[in-house]
């Protein structure tokens, strides 16, 4: 999948979500996803066991910032937060495509969304930053920094 540049001077940050908001009015990122399919038993096994493997290395590789705050994905606290890799994430995005291959096998979509300010940073570390999106600015619902999307 490829991805777009919004501003090639400021680092981009990276996410994959659905174009669709989900119940509570948000975009399920792409580890969601594929971890719903899951929960509706509905990968094949070799997709499952990608899915355990994967999200294994995914814990043993990085922070879930939910165990240094565990209020950083509360809604009344911080409406809509979402994580974003950094572009020093490239050991991350490197297994990305093997979700969203998931996700193309069941019609699901995924966007690549970048953005060189994705919202107000509420945890940050070297990989990644959870940020509440910023509130619609103009007519066209978008920020003036605005994320791109294919």
């Amino acid at each position: 999948m490829a991805m777009t540049d919004s501003d090639s001077e400021a680092a981009q940050y990276v996410r994959f979500q659905s174009p669709h908001r989900n119940s509570r009015g948000h975009f399920t990122g792409v580890f969601g996803l594929v971890n719903n399919l899951a929960r509706e038993g509905r990968l094949s096994d070799a997709q499952e066991s990608f899915r355990r493997s994967n999200n294994s290395w995914y814990d043993a590789a990085y922070t879930d910032p939910s165990t240094v705050d565990p209020t950083v994905y509360d809604d009344e606290i911080n409406p809509g937060a979402a994580s974003w890799f950094k572009p020093s994430a490239s050991h991350l995005l490197a297994r990305v495509p093997g979700y969203l291959e998931i996700l193309a096998a069941h019609g699901i979509d995924c966007l690549a969304v970048r953005s060189a300010d994705p919202g107000r940073v509420i945890y940050e570390d070297d990989v990644q930053v959870v940020v509440v999106p910023y509130a619609p600015r103009s007519t066209t619902g978008t920020h003036p920094s605005a994320n791109t999307q294919e």
